[in-house]
């Protein structure tokens, strides 16, 4: 189960790096992120995961909800 987390998780920073710079960083005349982009990273990382944030702990409630009313998820 720990590889699977850690696979996940792997998968999901992948995605979450190439989304921010794929909206983020468009001037490639220097090696360092200038200013706009740098504080355009941090916006996106911060927004994904507060949002990721937001749906676990709706995960959670729903989860408890059901367990409250003796349903099993995944059955």
């Amino acid at each position: 189960m720990e590889r699977k987390q850690l696979k996940e998780f792997m998968t999901m920073y992948s995605k979450l790096v190439q989304r921010c710079f794929d909206d983020c960083v468009n001037d490639f005349t220097t090696k360092s992120l200038v200013s706009r982009e740098e504080g355009c990273v941090m916006r996106c990382v911060d927004k994904s995961l507060k949002s990721s944030g937001r749906l676990n702990e709706r995960f959670q409630e729903q989860n408890a909800a059901m367990m409250q009313q003796g349903q099993m998820p995944g059955r």
